[in-house]
């Protein structure tokens, strides 16, 4: 990890999502212009994803300068109830008022996952306005990212190409088990964040918190290297075991 990293501990999975939510609402706040969020998968983000939506964060954010994005979706119809953007379609964007086109989803019917990675890359450079990421000027603002039992991050899993790939700014990720395939964000895409932010509840979590934080390679989330600053946002379970 290329920046300063830090650990940020709540008591439990519900003050962790509301400490998340307040201080992303307070840096949406402190910045102008628009504002990129890359978001995550899962249930400890689905729980944050409902507090911005809430009455008691909802209006505090505005919604016309915040563009999300989704750093992996499984290549299932967004109707699915396997599809990223299905649980932060129901548990966020459908509360807000957010601009349609502020939501970056990655397509996922009428194309091959191939297809489907492409059009990912194509609106990322578009949004950023470049075809090469300059570390000086990150992509997203925030990077959400969790961390799975096996120590895979998006969907950067153990033994898969995609770990490789260093050009690409977003590939398939075929016959990973379980299915179904999956398109994800590479390494320089995620990388090229202000923030990576990584939610992680749970006791069954610690040891594969020490272990990519004590710079295990090894592991997926391990090779995530922020050009800014990482904070391990976890509940006591996760921090201490």
């Amino acid at each position: 990890m290329t920046g300063a990293s830090t650990i940020d501990v709540s008591a439990d999975p519900a003050a962790l999502a509301e400490r998340v939510a307040e201080w992303l609402v307070e840096r949406i706040a402190a910045k102008s212009g628009r504002f990129a969020l890359n978001l995550s998968g899962g249930s400890t983000p689905k729980r944050l994803y409902g507090l911005l939506a809430s009455d008691a964060f909802r209006e505090r954010i505005d919604w016309d300068r915040l563009h999300l994005f989704f750093g992996d979706e499984r290549y299932v119809p967004w109707t699915d109830v396997e599809s990223n953007h299905r649980m932060v379609r129901e548990a966020l964007t459908d509360h807000v008022p957010i601009p349609a086109g502020n939501v970056h989803g990655i397509p996922t019917e009428g194309v091959t996952p191939e297809e489907a990675a492409r059009a990912c890359e194509a609106d990322l450079a578009a949004f950023y306005g470049a075809e090469a990421l300059d570390p000086a000027r990150p992509l997203f603002d925030v990077t959400l990212l969790g961390l799975g039992p096996d120590g895979h991050t998006a969907s950067l899993f153990p033994g898969t190409p995609a770990l490789d790939e260093r050009v690409r700014w977003a590939v398939p990720v075929i016959g990973e088990k379980p299915p179904p395939q999956r398109i994800t964000m590479t390494y320089p895409v995620l990388d090229s964040s202000a923030v990576v932010a990584f939610l992680v509840a749970g006791a069954d979590k610690h040891a594969m918190v020490a272990r990519v934080r004590g710079g295990d390679a090894s592991l997926p989330a391990g090779r995530i290297a922020a050009v800014g600053e990482t904070i391990w946002f976890l509940d006591r379970a996760a921090a201490e075991g």
